[in-house]
């Protein structure tokens, strides 16, 4: 898979036309080997009619079977003995089901230049330590959540001094602690060493409303910073925008606009979409994005609002070359965003009725039972 590693290690972040060679060779690569070794997945490209050698230009990865994120929450479906893989995560869950994806280990040694890559060019690597309060999950054996395994990630790109954490395991599941993380907030007010706040954007938002209404707030040393992990989920109704949410952190906290990161993926497609200077999402060379119709999953030009279809050829452990996630979202020209970068921009808009996704789950799921064998 020297395809992928190429891929991975060599291609500089946003330059997608220089990386798209590299990119078809590797996804290439990666469904022939998910065919090879996934008897599911084998099942679905025999009853499309696909093979690798169909996808020779970009606009060919339309052609890639497609399997929604809702498939994987209802389907262990995996290219490799899990004895052979390097770890298993599963999505949050919030909507009573998770997905189990594996992580091989040439995936996990790609995602190494990737991240450093993406962390350097947008200034968040750093050689200076800093203590760092989680507003979210405490990982530990029993947790196998990405979101977890993400926001543990995030806290290595400055040596760590200290982590706090706001969500703790005890007594068989996870117990919030915000007035916890709120008085080592104003402990660490007084370090020497900057603070790095990673948290979910409901949790900060919740957690910073309180400080505002108890009359509480900081200011956190100089080159202090937020990283913003993971949507609202199930507090979408209660979503604010990001305008508001950086205004109430400058305020409580201290932190301008300009030190706060964000950060989009799945699961299914651990991909870092990290904001630029003007916290939007531009498409990595790790990456390419179809917007398809709702109805028809045909896909859609620029700037028309569909189903988010995340493409990338990292794992070799689970079949998600294509993912059609529940998100709606659009792409956009990256030279309209103003920051210099020139690779699209998706923008996430929320996400589509259950009834569409679970359409496409059950297509998918139909085919497999005209594969050989099934």
């Amino acid at each position: 898979m020297l395809s992928r590693q190429k891929l991975f290690w060599l291609s500089p972040p946003y330059d997608l036309p220089g990386s798209d060679r590299r990119f078809l060779r590797a996804v290439r690569d990666n469904c022939a080997y998910h065919i090879s070794h996934c008897p599911e997945y084998r099942a679905i490209c025999k009853a499309e009619g696909f093979s690798p050698d169909d996808i020779k230009t970009v606009e060919d990865l339309a052609k890639l079977p497609l399997l929604p994120t809702l498939f994987f929450k209802r389907h262990a479906v995996f290219s490799m003995p899990q004895w052979r893989m390097g770890m298993k995560v599963t999505s949050s869950g919030t909507s009573g089901s998770f997905s189990r994806v594996g992580f091989d280990w040439g995936c996990i040694f790609a995602e190494i230049p990737m991240v450093l890559r993406l962390g350097f060019y947008h200034s968040l690597v750093s050689p200076r330590p800093a203590h760092y309060v989680v507003l979210g999950y405490k990982p530990g054996k029993q947790d196998r959540m990405g979101v977890a395994r993400t926001m543990f990630g995030l806290t290595h790109f400055a040596p760590p001094l200290s982590r706090s954490y706001a969500l703790r395991w005890r007594n068989g599941s996870y117990v919030p602690d915000l007035d916890g993380s709120v008085k080592r907030l104003r402990a660490l007010e007084r370090s020497p060493f900057p603070t790095r706040i990673v948290a979910f954007p409901s949790y900060l938002w919740f957690g910073l409303k309180r400080m505002e209404e108890l009359g509480l707030s900081v200011r956190l040393p100089r080159g202090s910073k937020i990283l913003l992990a993971g949507g609202w989920k199930q507090h979408y109704a209660q979503e604010v925008d990001k305008g508001t949410l950086y205004a109430l952190a400058e305020r409580v906290l201290g932190i301008s606009e300009d030190c706060v990161h964000e950060f989009f993926g799945a699961v299914e497609h651990p991909v870092f979409f990290n904001s630029c200077k003007n916290h939007r999402f531009h498409v990595p060379v790790y990456s390419r994005v179809l917007i398809r119709d709702v109805y028809t999953l045909k896909p859609l030009p620029m700037g028309e609002v569909g189903l988010v279809n995340l493409i990338t050829p990292l794992i070799n452990a689970t079949p998600v070359t294509s993912a059609m996630t529940d998100d709606l979202g659009m792409l956009t020209p990256g030279e309209s965003c103003g920051c210099g970068l020139k690779s699209p921009v998706l923008t996430i808009l929320g996400r589509a009725g259950l009834a569409d996704i679970t359409t496409c789950a059950a297509g998918a799921a139909e085919l497999l039972g005209k594969g050989e064998g099934f």
